[in-house]
């Protein structure tokens, strides 16, 4: 199923400031809030649906990528098979947004749950080499990552055998404690992290001895990344949960990938669209030739016709490279540049000195005869 556009999900013109954007979040949660809606499937779809187009729009970087590429410049096209973007489960939705939810005054399960601080691993960087032929058709790639990961002697936990913790009595494991004042217009009540288990709802009671209690250690992974087609030099991708591991089981940061284009032999690109420069002789310019152009996948054959002028443009239309979100791909622009003989010998200079003063061989530019800048144009006129 097509993803919907996140300011159709919250509601919001591009143009919505940053309070704007939290305020619509606040209402969506609000409305499908699982503490209203329980078991009820659909609601918690859409709750989901509008914490993942927060977390986008609320981020000016993310909001950036995706207002120029759409889905797909967050990765979040790849979400539904496992890859990049969206939210695993509404524990991940507490944990990210609890400041909002905090402010909806809501008890039961899904808010303790969001209450309890959890720590969140941080974000890492990866630059990733594509030729342009995986940039034409999309590619998976698998790389190895060196972060941190998990411990694998306590299961994240930090406690030893992963069990050694007690719930804090402080805050009866809900991670935060209320705080009620006496001020001249009235109580005021309070909600403050658990100064006793700083706001994670357990206190380890023996160390894990593999992580020193902090759940996390020094690893490698191989994670596999989907690539869309048509992405672009210098473009981020951003790989949900595939950053750092966080400490003692919290939510781990994400892997933001740099794609860098590497640079084709023959072609070069300018968007969806290839340019190639190829040379002719006069012979070949005057009488007319059939050409071979390189493409992505091949080489395609291409009609000069008699009488062709240095600097005439031939286009390849749709053998370009896909649009990104988009429909169609772009063309291969083919520009003819008529070769000048040099070092003639005299059999060659005998040849065309018989041949300088025919009508033909004047210059006649005349209206057909259109400048470079005019031809691209009309071309894309």
């Amino acid at each position: 199923m097509a993803k919907r556009d996140f300011y159709e999900v919250l509601g919001v013109d591009k143009s919505a400031s940053a309070d704007e954007i939290k305020k619509a979040y606040r209402q969506k949660a609000l409305q499908h809030h699982p503490d209203r809606n329980p078991g009820n499937k659909e609601s918690e779809e859409h709750f989901k649906e509008a914490a993942e187009a927060y977390e986008v729009l609320s981020d000016p970087d993310k909001k950036a990528r995706y207002d120029r590429y759409g889905h797909a410049g967050i990765g979040s096209s790849a979400a539904s098979d496992g890859g990049m973007g969206g939210f695993g489960n509404m524990e991940d939705i507490f944990s990210r947004f609890g400041d909002v939810f905090s402010e909806f005054g809501f008890g039961g399960g899904g808010f303790q749950q969001g209450g309890r601080s959890v720590n969140r691993g941080s974000n890492l960087r990866v630059k990733l080499k594509l030729t342009l032929s995986e940039i034409a058709h999309g590619v998976e790639k698998k790389i190895r990552v060196n972060k941190q990961v998990s411990c694998a002697e306590c299961q994240g936990t930090g406690a030893e055998k992963g069990s050694s913790y007690n719930t804090c009595t402080t805050c009866h494991g809900s991670g935060y404690v209320n705080r009620v004042q006496r001020t001249f217009i009235g109580q005021i009540q309070t909600t403050t992290p658990c100064p006793t288990c700083n706001g994670e709802g357990k206190i380890i009671t023996k160390k894990c001895k593999a992580c020193h209690g902090h759940g996390i250690t020094e690893g490698e992974e191989v994670v596999s990344i989907k690539i869309p087609a048509g992405v672009e030099n210098n473009m981020q991708l951003s790989v949900s949960g595939q950053g750092n591991a966080a400490a003692r089981g919290g939510i781990p940061g994400d892997l933001i990938v740099l794609i860098e284009e590497m640079e084709h032999e023959l072609l070069k690109r300018n968007g969806s669209n290839l340019y190639y420069d190829h040379y002719i002789n006069i012979a070949d310019a005057a009488m007319g030739i059939t050409i071979e152009v390189p493409t992505i996948d091949g080489k395609a054959s291409v009609k000069v016709d008699a009488g062709t002028q240095s600097g005439n443009i031939l286009r390849l239309k749709g053998k370009g490279l896909p649009r990104l979100n988009q429909y169609g791909k772009g063309d291969i622009l083919v520009n003819i540049s008529v070769w000048t003989p040099q070092n003639l010998t005299s059999e060659e200079k005998k040849a065309l000195e018989s041949l300088r003063k025919s009508p033909n061989f004047n210059p006649d530019p005349g209206k057909k005869n259109k400048s470079f800048f005019q031809r691209i144009h009309e071309m894309f006129d």
